[in-house]
Formats: C-alpha cells, structure tokens, sequence
C-alpha cells in the first residue's frame, strides 16, 4: 500500500482532486465503554477531522437503519459527506472516498484488526481490506 495507515497530514491528492479533511465535520456513533473507539477518533483529529460524538448503547438497531451488513460491523459507526464509515476505516480511505465520490453507502472494516486505526497495539498489524459496500454490491477500495 503507498499510503502509509497512519496518516499523518490531513491532505490526500487523487490525481487532479484533492480532498482535505480541515473543517470537515463527522459524526461518530460509539458505545461508551469502548476504548478503541476513542483511539479512532483522536487518528481521525490528526487528520484534521472535526468529530461529533454520540454515545449510544445499542448500536445494532442505528447500523442496520444504515444498511451496515451484519458481517460489516464493527464497535463505531460514522456519517460523513452521505457516507456510512463503519469502523477503523484509515483516514486517508476516508478522504478518498469524499474526494471520489463513487455511488455506495459507505466503507467499512470489519471486525478490529490490529494494526487499523485505533487499533496499534505495537505487535505486527493484521492483513484487512476496507470495504466499499451499497446497493451495488461490494468491492475492496483498499488493502492494507
């Protein structure tokens, strides 16, 4: 992968496009005793993010109202820009995806790997795909 999965400037250039994450603003959905979750939220401030938290027990009701498929779920779900982000989605996918704009609900990773956002535990990452997922079907928009 040529984006490293820390992203560290809040600036991503696509070809002719370039997306920045300064100002924009995105909703978080998490459980509150969920401390992964937070370390998602402050990779997402580095990259200059602005974050709305919303704490919320039961999160199966709100995915699926999202149309998050159940085997799609994380432990955090995120509105953006019309996007459903659901998980340690890197950054930089994030800001691709805005700067793209292709017709899907959303991208998500499954699961928690280790080595995703939020997830750095200092041993070796965990292989996963983000996933871009809507009415279409899916397809792996990253891999890492």
């Amino acid at each position: 992968m040529s984006l490293a999965a820390g992203l560290g400037a809040s600036l991503v250039t696509l070809g002719s496009t370039s997306v920045s994450a300064s100002g924009t603003s995105i909703e978080v959905t998490r459980s509150p005793s969920c401390g992964c979750c937070s370390a998602w939220i402050a990779h997402l401030r580095r990259a200059g993010f602005s974050i709305e938290e919303k704490l919320l027990d039961d999160l199966t009701p709100f995915k699926a109202r999202l149309g998050v498929p159940d085997d799609l779920q994380s432990c955090h779900t995120a509105m953006v820009g019309g996007y459903v982000i659901e998980g340690h989605v890197p950054a930089q996918e994030i800001l691709r995806v805005l700067a793209q704009r292709p017709t899907a609900t959303g991208l998500a990773v499954a699961g928690m790997p280790i080595g995703s956002p939020g997830m750095e535990t200092g041993g070796p990452p965990d292989r996963y795909d983000v996933v871009l997922f809507g009415a279409r079907g899916r397809q792996i928009f990253a891999r890492y």
